[in-house]
């Protein structure tokens, strides 16, 4: 029996670097939630019932004053911004560490047709904003008339 051994490579970094660049897909723009770009796009888990539609968009961290949710022209649009900034300064008014951090993003569904626009509510708890969106009644089936030609 024999054992399969990886001999050293001259240019250890060489192989690697292009196995990375050529296995990477660099216009896949569904990467979990952009971590290794620096941004974050929160999960949403979308539930149909038949009388509402319910939207579950996970932020946690965040403030309910920290969102935008609006409905435009059909179009629900979320929006989120949180800005922290924090400072310590020395007896002479000096900076001994000064943070900052900006964390946005924004999201948008196209609504349907039977979405009541005036019957939308919106909740942040627990870190989940809850978005409820009702549903119009159903149109009656109008059923043809038959006319009798004379």
């Amino acid at each position: 029996m024999s054992q399969v051994v990886k001999k050293p490579s001259l240019f250890p970094t060489f192989p690697t670097f292009f196995d990375d660049f050529f296995t990477k897909d660099f216009f896949d723009w569904n990467d979990k939630n952009f971590a290794k770009v620096g941004s974050t796009l929160p999960s949403v888990n979308l539930k149909e019932t038949d009388k509402e539609y319910h939207i579950e968009l996970a932020a946690p961290g965040m403030k309910k004053d920290d969102f935008k949710v609006e409905l435009l022209n059909g179009i629900l649009n979320i929006r989120a911004e949180k800005r922290m900034e924090k400072e310590e300064k020395d007896k002479e008014g000096n900076y001994l560490r000064r943070e900052f951090s900006y964390e946005t993003f924004h999201r948008s569904f196209s609504m349907p047709d039977n979405v009541q626009e005036d019957k939308i509510f919106a909740e942040y708890k627990d870190g989940i904003l809850h978005i409820g969106i009702d549903k119009k009644e159903p149109k009656a089936v109008i059923t043809p008339k038959a006319i009798e030609v004379k």
